[in-house]
């Protein structure tokens, strides 16, 4: 048992090192090259297939009653999710956006004290207070500041914080029925449903002859990473590990995006990148790292 949790905090070091990547990649493609909803199509529908490949081999049925709760599961966790998502990046800071998510633990937190009837502690109300606090400051801040900022865009990414933590305690229980591959299969099948209406049309639309060979490297790159690895690594963390601790790797996002974004502004000379980092970011930062620590200090040590 210690050596199945090692593996999943492992991987949930992995796939939250590559959400870390992945602000600034996909940033960097949208909306010009790729617009959010198309670039949210060709993700669902790639990672997809390549859930269902696996599942071929896995032979395991749903129980009819257990659909309704998988298909809420593909509206919050894949469709509404990578919508607000994307669309908000295309309009925010790749900092602002890292940040934000971060609000991911603390809306988990609340969530699991109301479905899975979590108890919570002071260390956790303290945690919440504090990271509420520093991604307000962030998401205010957005409309006043320079740079990449936008406060449509961040409260995007915040809605987006708090379906994915709905569906993280959601899909906790159908881990201890059924195996990750069979779930995370059918969530993106129902979520694919969701999203075909409002991404064909941009996906058959967009100008496929204009897109470099960056530009495909990119879009590789977030299927078979940011969504098919990281949904994976996630979803068989929670087989070993309660939704808080799965939340708490959030944290790291936004370190891994200010080292891309100090790269990008300082190596590699993208001078609109260093109008990004100020102050008061660093602290929204802090603010919701310290809130996000405290929450999770509890449940590492319990799992």
């Amino acid at each position: 048992m210690q050596n199945n949790t090692l593996k999943a905090h492992l991987a949930l070091l992995g796939a939250n090192v590559i959400y870390g990547i992945n602000y600034l990649v996909a940033k960097g493609i949208m909306p010009n090259k790729i617009g959010p909803s198309a670039f949210v199509f060709l993700r669902i529908i790639g990672a997809g297939i390549l859930f269902w490949i696996i599942k071929y081999f896995i032979k395991e049925k749903i129980e009819k009653k257990d659909f309704l709760l998988l298909i809420l599961c593909g509206l919050l966790g894949v469709a509404t999710n990578q919508l607000l998502f994307f669309h908000g990046l295309s309009l925010t800071s790749p900092i602002d956006a890292s940040i934000i998510i971060t609000a991911i633990p603390v809306m988990v937190l609340i969530f699991s004290a109301i479905i899975l009837k979590e108890k919570i502690t002071r260390n956790k109300l303290l945690g919440i207070t504090i990271g509420a606090i520093g991604a307000v400051l962030l998401i205010g801040y957005g409309n006043t500041t320079g740079g990449n900022s936008s406060i449509l865009g961040n409260l995007f990414i915040f809605i987006n914080a708090c379906s994915y933590a709905l569906y993280l305690v959601l899909v906790k229980p159908m881990m201890k029925k059924y195996s990750a591959i069979t779930v995370i299969s059918w969530v993106f099948l129902f979520g694919f449903m969701f999203v075909f209406p409002i991404g064909v049309n941009d996906a058959l639309t967009t100008d496929y002859s204009a897109f470099t060979l960056n530009t495909y490297l990119v879009v590789t790159f977030v299927i078979v990473c940011t969504t098919f690895l990281a949904y994976l690594f996630n979803i068989y963390a929670l087989n070993y590990v309660s939704p808080s601790v799965t939340g708490s790797y959030v944290y790291l996002q936004p370190a891994v995006s200010f080292i891309m974004v100090s790269i990008y502004a300082y190596v590699l000379g993208h001078n609109e990148y260093a109008q990004d980092i100020n102050l008061i970011k660093i602290l929204s930062c802090l603010l919701v790292a310290s809130g996000v620590y405290l929450i999770s200090m509890k449940s590492k040590k319990q799992h």
